[in-house]
């Protein structure tokens, strides 16, 4: 298989032409695998891949997720369709960071895409991280910082327990080792053991942090892309300029661990 790939943006991002889905072997595999690792997010562009074929080959990465409140596509567990913007997702994040081991990579398949608009932002988290002083790093390295689930799931009656973990603010990617800053406005609201009010100028400025411009490399979604990115390295946000075209995706995300920083693991929190 004469596979290509091509860098799409210096803080992340890389396109892979020449993929067979029906057929890839070990050897693409591992070259895929080391890529992603590389560059965060990985497009492969110009090929064909069936709904069970994204479910197959997003289970060669790990065990699929099943989504505890929002229902699969009949047929396909696992799989979810995308198909409006939320709030949610137009705020930067990595997915579900409230759950004690949140997704490690997620997975979409571009069905309808507008002619413009639409993107997908994403922002590296360990030049967020790397970028910082010396003096800060040590202080962050040595926090948590308290995730809690969005108000829809509580609706849905997800367990309480459940929607609110406690996370090293630095996290250590289990295959790299590299360290990166593990915070976000959709899900983080303050630090183990401060009030809301004291860790809110932190907070505030590390958000700032994570997402500015240098960090960022914005896909420009064709049809039919499939695109997987790190959420233990990465966080990501739609750019909703699309108006009122349509913009269908499939989504597969992947069961992750616990994160671990310089601080430790994660744990449930009780305060």
């Amino acid at each position: 298989m004469a596979v290509s790939f091509e860098q799409a943006g210096v803080p992340a991002g890389v396109v892979v032409t020449g993929v067979d889905f029906t057929q890839i072997d070990d050897e693409t595999f591992a070259s895929l695998h080391e890529a992603f690792l590389h560059h965060h997010v990985l497009c492969i562009r110009g090929s064909e891949i069936t709904q069970q074929q994204h479910l197959d080959f997003a289970a060669r990465w790990g065990k699929v997720h099943q989504h505890p409140y929002v229902p699969h596509i009949e047929g396909y567990p696992g799989m979810m369709m995308i198909f409006q913007v939320h709030p949610i997702t137009e705020t930067w994040h990595a997915d579900t960071t409230h759950a004690l081991a949140p997704p490690k990579i997620t997975t979409l398949v571009a069905r309808e895409i507008p002619a413009l608009g639409g993107d997908t932002g994403f922002a590296n988290q360990n030049l967020a991280y790397e970028s910082l002083s010396a003096a800060l790093r040590e202080l962050l390295d040595g926090l948590y910082a308290v995730h809690y689930g969005t108000d829809l799931a509580y609706e849905q009656g997800v367990d309480a327990k459940a929607l609110r973990s406690a996370h090293p603010v630095v996290i250590e990617h289990d295959e790299t080792g590299e360290r990166a800053l593990y915070v976000n406005a959709d899900y983080t609201r303050h630090f183990a053991g401060w009030t809301e009010s004291e860790s809110k100028p932190l907070l505030d400025f590390l958000f700032a942090q994570a997402t500015r411009l240098e960090f960022m490399y914005r896909h420009r979604w064709q049809p039919g892309d499939f695109i997987m990115w790190d959420n233990r390295s990465v966080q990501h946000r739609v750019v909703a300029d699309h108006g009122s075209a349509t913009r269908q995706l499939n989504r597969v995300t992947l069961h992750g661990d616990p994160m671990r920083g310089p601080a430790g693991s994660s744990y449930p929190y009780e305060g």
